[in-house]
Order: C-alpha cells, then sequence, then structure tokens
C-alpha cells in the first residue's frame, strides 16, 4: 500500500516530466538538426548526435509512464500509456536496430497527441 501512496503522490510530477519531454521534441530536434522545423529526411540524414536525442527523448517519456499508478493509467484510458511503454523499451534495450521511421513517426505525430492528453489530464487535476 505504501507503494502505491508514493506513486499516486508523484503521478502530477510525473505527468509535467512528460509534458515538460513532449515539449522539448519539436524544438531541440529542429536544433540538432539545424532546421526550422524538423522532418524526416533531417532526422534520418541526421547525425547520431540528433538520433540520440530523440530516443533519450522517448526514453524518459517511457520512464515517467512506468512510475506512474495503475489505477491512475487505467482511470485515463485515452492516454496510449502501454505504447509509451513499449516505445521506451524499443529504445532502451534495441531489440535488434531501432527503425527510425517508427521514432520518427512517435515522435511526429504520436507524441503531441499523447501530450495534449496529458496536458488537459494536469489542466483536470489527476
Amino acid at each position: 500500500m505504501a507503494s502505491q501512496s508514493t506513486a499516486t503522490q508523484s503521478t502530477p510530477a510525473q505527468l509535467v516530466d512528460m509534458r515538460r519531454a513532449a515539449g522539448l521534441t519539436r524544438r531541440e530536434l529542429a536544433q540538432l538538426s539545424g532546421v526550422a522545423q524538423p522532418n524526416i529526411a533531417a532526422y534520418e540524414n541526421g547525425d547520431e548526435m540528433l538520433r540520440l536525442a530523440a530516443e533519450a527523448i522517448l526514453h524518459r517519456i517511457g520512464e515517467a509512464v512506468i512510475r506512474l499508478d495503475g489505477e491512475f493509467t487505467a482511470s485515463h484510458p485515452e492516454v496510449r500509456w502501454r505504447a509509451m511503454k513499449g516505445m521506451r523499451n524499443l529504445v532502451a534495450h534495441g531489440y535488434g536496430a531501432v527503425d527510425y521511421g517508427i521514432l520518427w513517426n512517435a515522435l511526429a505525430h504520436s507524441l503531441p497527441r499523447e501530450a495534449a492528453h496529458v496536458r488537459r489530464i494536469l489542466d483536470e487535476g489527476p
């Protein structure tokens, strides 16, 4: 029971961390790639630092999701918590070669949608 209480108390902090990491995504990738709006070509042709930064962002978000209380995530099924954890596992453990097209899709399309859900949850209060 003590761990549930700790997880519940840390939920807002985990959500803020997720929101912050998601907000960094486009800005940081733009700075690293040297383009105003990062796109798949800039990402695929970028150097290793750009790809590692993208992986770090996804890893950080997944770590925040892992620390969320199960009851909390179950009460917000509109957020794809499991997919975020899965992406973290992919970049953390490799599972062979990382498909940068999949990572880009997560960063450019899925993550902004999930970040909007997280912002709404924070605005409403967990």
